[in-house]
């Protein structure tokens, strides 16, 4: 599942509750929800003019609903599709991304999942990462969700970030570290 590190507004996390709903009526699962945003999102990635059109407020609102029928209908579920035309009729198309982040949030709270983000100064081996998820899972007691980068910046060591708390195992950190000390004395 994607992971999505942005500040999230109130109607967002609403339609994402209403999203929730549809799962606790039973209309639909909780991965075809993902599955089905998970879509729209990448069909509006490849397409940034696709959602100038369908966020635009000159735009007429019967032509957004033609336009999210023909592109979309056959590509999700009818609940979602139902959904994209809320958004449109309520002019909040433009919120989708955020929207989607806050229901993928809602969802790894729900599946005790944690995305994590781990950067190293070189490529770790298979080896390394499944240690070093373990150990946050230990840690953290939920399932973690690594997403793995690489910056030789950092010289060596680990940057971990989870939500807005940040571990800096880095040598870059010690070292900065030490200097702000010398200059302190």
């Amino acid at each position: 599942m994607r992971d999505f590190d942005e500040r999230l507004s109130i109607s967002a996390k609403n339609y994402a509750d209403a999203l929730i709903k549809i799962v606790l009526d039973g209309i639909m699962s909780y991965n075809e929800v993902y599955d089905d945003l998970t879509t729209v999102q990448d069909i509006l990635d490849m397409a940034p003019e696709l959602f100038d059109v369908l966020k635009n407020p000159i735009v007429a609102f019967d032509t957004k609903i033609d336009i999210i029928n023909e592109i979309f209908t056959k590509e999700i579920h009818k609940p979602i599709v139902n959904f994209l035309k809320i958004l449109v009729e309520k002019k909040r198309f433009e919120e989708f991304s955020k929207i989607y982040a806050a229901y993928v949030k809602k969802l790894n709270k729900i599946n005790n999942i944690q995305p994590v983000i781990v950067t190293s100064a070189i490529a770790l081996t298979d080896e390394q990462k499944k240690g070093i998820a373990l150990k946050l899972e230990e840690k953290l007691k939920k399932q973690v969700q690594p997403r793995w980068n690489i910056d030789n910046g950092i010289i060596a060591g680990l940057v971990i970030k989870i939500n807005d708390d940040v571990i800096d195992t880095s040598l870059k950190n010690k070292i900065d570290k030490i200097s702000k000390d010398l200059l302190l004395r």
